[in-house]
């Protein structure tokens, strides 16, 4: 690398300006990975919270009192173990299994890299007009000439013969 002043790492390498860049935008990525998979695991048992799904078990009058309601009628009385509202249930008051929360917190990460790449990529611009307002031969809001402008010329005296012979005089 010519031309380019060589910086020593503290941890004993040599860095090029530009691959310091690089280690910026590729650390920034990380941490976005990072609050991504943060986000993704804390998210979870405050949703479940909202929603009704606490550790003293499900909420009266709230959402998961109602999908419980709609399992039972359903079930023919009784919530059906394994479905969607009893894992809910055992979610909000057990918490996730380290297991999951580390399937969550990967899919969190590469979502929240994913949505970084996303934003850092410029929005394209809509192609240029290729023609211009004189090729087209009209502007903007003009109508063709047609019928609708024609109008009958301003003759008050002919206005005045049309009257009398309406009215008889």
């Amino acid at each position: 690398m010519q031309g380019e002043a060589s910086a020593m790492h503290p941890w004993g390498c040599f860095v090029s300006p530009g691959m310091a860049s690089a280690a910026v935008i590729g650390g920034a990525k990380a941490a976005a990975a990072v609050v991504g998979g943060a986000l993704a695991v804390g998210a979870v048992p405050v949703v479940l919270g909202a929603m009704g799904f606490t550790g003293a078990g499900i909420a009266a009058s709230s959402l998961a009192a109602k999908m419980m309601s709609a399992a039972a009628i359903a079930n023919g009385g009784g919530v059906a173990a394994g479905s969607l509202v009893a894992t809910l249930q055992s979610v909000g008051a057990a918490g996730l299994s380290t297991s999951s929360n580390i399937i969550l917190g990967s899919a969190g990460s590469a979502l929240g890299a994913w949505l970084w790449d996303r934003k850092k990529k410029a929005p394209s611009s809509p192609p240029p007009e290729s023609s211009t307002e004189a090729e087209r031969g009209s502007c903007a809001g003009d109508d063709p000439p047609g019928p609708q402008d024609v109008s009958p010329p301003n003759d008050k005296s002919s206005a005045s013969q049309n009257s009398s012979k309406k009215h008889g005089k």
